[in-house]
């Protein structure tokens, strides 16, 4: 199993490495970690509860006061494990 993720990443290497593409591909290709990060956490802040949705505004704010991907992880994590243990809101 482990060498088949293996294979599938350096192949995925290979293979934009054998392709000419253009500015705005490389642009668009940045953009891609973002567009799949928002698109696994997206449902569970909408869908989910209170715990959820404070954990996502703790972790924006602690970002955006920050800068500091890890101190906003941190945050959200801390957040969400406060926020489950009590009791949902009226």
């Amino acid at each position: 199993m482990a060498v088949v993720t293996y294979l599938t990443r350096v192949g995925g290497f290979w293979l934009v490495d054998q392709v000419d593409l253009s500015d705005a591909a490389r642009a668009w290709l940045g953009y891609v970690p973002g567009a799949v990060l928002m698109s696994l956490v997206a449902p569970h802040v909408v869908g989910g509860g209170h715990a959820e949705f404070g954990a996502a505004a703790a972790t924006l704010l602690v970002a955006w006061r920050t800068g500091s991907v890890l101190y906003a992880m941190v945050a959200g994590i801390l957040a969400v494990s406060v926020l489950r243990r009590l009791p949902p809101p009226l």
